[in-house]
């Protein structure tokens, strides 16, 4: 079986990478994590050339960062399997299709990602990019949701 995770740095995608960790697999499987950065585009910052250079090393920032999270991703995986069985990717574009390309390129069984949950009018403007996916997907796919008591942003302090 091949195995694709989505992870961003969020509790929903440590809940999906942590599904697959604690669940048994065939002895073959094969697993693959990735992180997607969204590409920076200069145009944007036309209005004001002097933010591109800051623009462009925020964008390198959130690629190290998506590297380290996939790194610490790899360490967790490769003692359930073992490491020549164990993949990872630190990709820019645009989320969903980054994730879908690489399940079609990869030719993964299933792809787990965790789900934020939004609902309402943030679902309507942000999208969805676990329903993307499960509607676009080649192959299985596992949302995997956190209960609404373990969500971090509803705590009140």
């Amino acid at each position: 079986m091949r195995i694709l995770i989505a992870i961003d740095g969020s509790h929903y995608s440590q809940a999906a990478l942590q599904q697959v960790l604690d669940r048994p697999w065939p002895a073959e499987s094969e697993v693959k994590v990735i992180s997607v950065v969204e590409p920076f585009h200069p145009e944007y910052a036309g209005w004001h050339p002097n933010y591109v250079p800051v623009a462009m090393q925020a964008q390198k920032d959130l690629l190290d960062a998506a590297r380290s999270l996939v790194d610490e991703a790899i360490v967790k995986l490769n003692e359930k399997f073992s490491a020549e069985k164990v993949t990872s990717d630190v990709l820019e574009g645009y989320i969903k299709d980054q994730i879908l390309d690489t399940a079609r390129d990869w030719h993964a069984d299933l792809i787990v990602v965790g789900s934020h949950g939004r609902r309402g009018l943030s679902k309507f403007l942000l999208g969805s990019v676990s329903e993307a996916i499960l509607a676009n997907a080649p192959c299985s796919v596992e949302i995997v949701k956190v209960p609404h008591e373990h969500h971090v942003e509803d705590k009140v302090s």
